[in-house]
């Protein structure tokens, strides 16, 4: 079924209203309003957590990741990917043309971190923060790929 190029653009624009290819399509499909909403989420996290490693790195070393030895400038230099990374996140809020590569990026690194907690979830101190710091970062990742999946249609 063919759609006017002009019903696409009111669905990207914000408007709030699904393009009809997403009508029906189960609970996947966010909508532009629900990407938005995901984006800015995202984005508030990543910042929060950026500043919380950059402004207390011994505080997110005890509380979040007790991996191996606590070395503070490596956690600020770490810190520095999450501002980044929020920022183009709510920089995508905005910029519609921005949001498929900030989401297949941010769906690409939770992925490789996903993988890394995986290698090391018996490593934390205590133990049981590694296997929940897994299944938190495994969700997220389901999430950003929901978001993902979502955006896509959206665009179409």
């Amino acid at each position: 079924m063919a759609f006017s190029l002009a019903a696409r653009r009111g669905s990207e624009a914000g408007s709030g209203s699904e393009a009809p290819a997403d009508r029906g399509r189960g609970r996947a499909a966010l909508g532009v309003r629900g990407v938005s909403a995901a984006l800015l989420l995202l984005g508030l996290y990543h910042v929060g957590l950026g500043l919380l490693m950059a402004l207390s790195p011994g505080t997110f070393f005890d509380v979040i990741a007790s991996y191996g030895t606590r070395n503070d400038h490596y956690i600020r230099d770490v810190s520095t990917f999450y501002l980044a990374m929020g920022v183009v996140q709510l920089v995508a809020v905005a910029r519609l043309s921005w949001r498929l590569p900030v989401l297949a990026f941010t769906a690409l690194q939770y992925a490789l971190h996903v993988v890394n907690h995986a290698r090391d979830v018996g490593e934390a101190d205590p133990g049981w923060i590694g296997p929940v710091n897994l299944v938190s970062l495994m969700a997220v990742t389901v999430v950003i790929l929901a978001t993902l999946r979502s955006a896509r249609r959206a665009r179409r």
